[in-house]
């Protein structure tokens, strides 16, 4: 593991694995290096490209400077493309792909783009914060396990994904980063239909043929608003798909410009 400074001096761990062309990855909520899909799918890629993953402020082995602003996190993505040596591919899961959405329309060096199930509502007026400010609220009143269930229920996941979930292992964990779920919130709620006209890149938006109609449309949306967006649906899992099925469409995407 090796750090950077962003901008504002924050500290942002990250690790470089493989050989090839450079592709970051960003994680979604309540995801960082050591907990989520993006370690796994980073062994599934090493062997084509360099692949970098980081801990998104407020995790990991990250700081978290306060106030915490949306800028801020697109200045981590930019500190982390620069570490690696200049452009880069990106990919983004969830709200990660929010946060590679707006590094692009703010004209970091990303030469291609890769999305799993952006949450962008393009058909619905804005929440205008409204998650985010719960889930600050249920933080600072000490109910860091309310923030977590609150959240997951809030953004549709489904409830028997969520049954038991106080009474897992890692659920302490969650509580401990809970505060950065309105993170998440901010950043999905930052991305307009302006921000998507504004990525010139071509980007590949994926979607799970197991998710339910909303995130699968959400993602057919952000494509056909993208200049250069395309959709696949693969095979996959409740707002997920398996490495083994996602790492080769990234790899054809990257290196072929094909889908």
């Amino acid at each position: 593991m090796a750090t950077i400074t962003s901008r504002d001096g924050t500290r942002i761990g990250f690790e470089q694995t493989g050989t090839g062309p450079t592709l970051v990855l960003v994680d979604a909520a309540g995801g960082f290096r050591e907990f989520g899909p993006m370690k796994s799918l980073a062994e599934h890629l090493a062997d084509q490209f360099t692949v970098v993953v980081y801990d998104r402020r407020g995790r990991g082995e990250s700081g978290d400077r306060q106030p915490y602003a949306v800028k801020r996190e697109v200045e981590d993505l930019a500190a982390v493309i620069e570490g690696a040596g200049g452009p880069a591919f990106v990919h983004g899961f969830s709200s990660g792909a929010a946060l590679a959405l707006l590094g692009a329309a703010a004209g970091l060096p990303i030469s291609m783009l890769s999305l799993l199930e952006p949450p962008i509502a393009l058909d619905k007026p804005s929440q205008e914060g409204e998650l985010a400010a719960e889930i600050d609220a249920l933080v600072a009143a000490g109910r860091r396990a309310d923030a977590v269930e609150h959240f997951h229920t809030s953004i549709g996941v489904p409830a028997e994904m969520t049954a038991g979930m106080r009474q897992a292992p890692f659920f302490p964990m969650l509580e401990g980063i809970a505060h950065t779920l309105a993170y998440d919130s901010r950043m999905t709620e930052a991305v307009s239909p302006a921000t998507l006209r504004s990525v010139v890149v071509p980007t590949l938006v994926v979607s799970s043929e197991s998710s339910d109609e909303r995130l699968r449309g959400w993602a057919q949306g952000t494509a056909a608003a993208l200049p250069q967006g395309r959709h696949l649906t693969l095979k996959g899992e409740w707002h997920g798909v398996s490495d083994d099925v996602l790492a080769p469409a990234l790899a054809e995407f990257f290196l072929y410009g094909a889908a």
